[in-house]
């Protein structure tokens, strides 16, 4: 039977802590934040720890050679106990995906399980890959935009009990978007947990070579330019801009490392940090979307992740 330990291995379990964040930040983008946004996030975890299992089911004999410490390579997970995990979880997925957000968030969750599949199978190892890595992030984001907000009530005539329904409410920072208008609203979100995704992915193309300085070097200029963009338009508070601040700190600090001596080890640590940093870049979006406490709360994930990675790899 696999132990927990491992089966949290297996998984990246401390690397879901990033996962969340995309579904709240394609919510307040746009305009859906409501009860459905919880359900959502569970399903993105779901998700996300699928491609996990499936990925080191996939690589099972490269990281036999080189990632031997990983649970299938080591004898600690069976090859066919990882598979099966991977599809538990993303039947999980699709199911509570379903149950939360119906046909409009199957539509999304179904794009994105398929693209996750299809990454670890067949694109990782090709020019592809990190593309098609940023496609599954962006899809994440968007999914958070199939959600409803609350419905409220209208104000019951006299006499009669307040049961007549009325429009949901405004989320903090605007009108409740229409369902086909929330995915709009939240694409430039999208887009933009896209592009730290392929810079996150291109980079870990050599956590187990080492690179040139260039690699990182790359991506670092990439990074800083990203959290400008964010901290500057639409300016809604001082949260957005701080979030932003802390997201290019935490992550570029690490690249910085990663240019000074572009090994292995300091490309792997780049990694990570660029896992466990993205809930302050989700946290940016968030409050320059008008939420900016949930920007706060997503960002106070990054310690505790950081923590965790220290127990249990992210990569």
């Amino acid at each position: 039977m696999v132990r927990l330990r491992d089966l949290a291995e297996l998984v990246r379990a401390p690397a879901a802590l990033s996962v969340p964040g995309d579904v709240i930040a394609g919510a307040a983008a746009g305009r859906a934040l409501g009860p459905g946004t919880a359900g959502l996030a569970c399903s993105s975890v779901c998700l996300y720890w699928a491609g996990m299992a499936a990925n080191d089911w996939a690589d099972r004999d490269l990281d036999a050679a080189e990632r031997p410490e990983r649970p299938i390579p080591s004898g600690r997970v069976r090859p066919g106990e990882a598979l099966a995990v991977a599809a538990g979880l993303t039947a999980a997925g699709l199911a509570v995906a379903g149950l939360t957000g119906g046909r409009r968030a199957l539509a999304i969750a179904a794009p994105l399980a398929a693209a996750v599949w299809t990454y670890d199978l067949a694109a990782k190892n090709t020019r592809a890959g990190p593309l098609l890595m940023a496609v599954c992030r962006g899809l994440d984001v968007l999914l958070g935009a199939t959600s409803s907000p609350v419905p409220a009530r209208a104000p019951a005539p006299p006499g009669r009990s307040p049961t007549i329904p009325a429009r949901a409410p405004a989320p903090p920072g605007g009108s409740p978007a229409l369902p086909g208008r929330s995915l709009v609203g939240a694409l430039p979100a999208a887009l933009t947990i896209a592009a730290h995704t392929y810079l996150l992915t291109e980079l870990s193309r050599a956590e187990t070579t080492g690179t040139t300085p260039a690699r990182p070097a790359t991506t670092l200029a990439a990074t800083l330019a990203l959290a400008t963009t964010v901290a500057v338009p639409p300016a809604s508070g001082p949260a957005q801009g701080a979030l932003a601040g802390w997201y290019a700190v935490q992550f570029g600090r690490s690249q910085a490392r990663a240019v000074a001596e572009p090994s292995a080890a300091r490309v792997r640590d780049a990694v990570a940090a660029g896992i466990v940093s993205l809930p302050a870049l989700q946290g940016a979006l968030a409050a320059r979307s008008g939420a900016p406490r949930a920007g706060v709360v997503l960002a106070a994930l990054v310690p505790l992740a950081r923590r965790l990675a220290r127990k249990v790899s992210p990569t």
